[in-house]
């Protein structure tokens, strides 16, 4: 009996559709990981509008805290989003994670301010973390896994190893210039 791989490609994915699907994985990523990095970037002005507080300081640590939560959801995303991606394909799982990255940075985009909405809106900002770190933690293995799984044979290594890249060239891409 015949030994197949678990990581073989099907002879169906041509050269050019293993490019695209490459290409769309790891933009996917990058963007994803932008949208994650720019609410760092937007964190002194997230703490005035939903952490008003008399002291600065405490505003933005509370700022970075919601910040962190994001952080603190990935493990959970990577699992239940990882799964999906095992059972229902990763496509599917990737697809799942860039809209719920996407609605979680619309949303808190037009979240209300805390002069608004009160106590509601450092609530709902932190919830939306919550969906934005969910997202990240199912896209990073997820994306990997595809990448590989689309690689040519002789660069798997290298296409899996480059998921590592992104999340600073998005950190770099998220950064606003300085005032000229």
């Amino acid at each position: 009996m015949a030994e197949v791989s678990v990581l073989a490609a099907p002879s169906a994915h041509l050269a050019d559709n293993s490019r695209k699907a490459i290409w769309a994985a790891a933009i996917g990523n990058l963007l994803e990981w932008y949208d994650f990095g720019v609410y760092a970037y937007l964190a002194g002005l997230i703490a005035t509008k939903f952490f008003p507080s008399s002291d600065p300081t405490a505003s933005l640590l509370a700022a970075f805290a919601a910040y962190g939560v994001g952080f603190l959801a990935r493990p959970l995303g990577g699992i239940v989003i990882g799964r999906l991606g095992d059972t229902k394909g990763r496509k599917t799982a990737l697809v799942l994670t860039i809209f719920l990255m996407a609605f979680g940075t619309v949303a808190i985009g037009l979240l209300p301010s805390y002069e608004a909405i009160g106590v509601w809106a450092p609530i709902l900002l932190v919830a939306l973390r919550i969906v934005q770190g969910f997202a990240a933690g199912g896209e990073w293995g997820t994306s990997t896994a595809f990448m590989v799984e689309w690689a040519p044979q002789d660069r798997r290594g290298l296409y899996g190893s480059s998921s590592r890249s992104r999340p600073p060239a998005a950190r770099c891409s998220a950064r606003p210039l300085p005032p000229s």
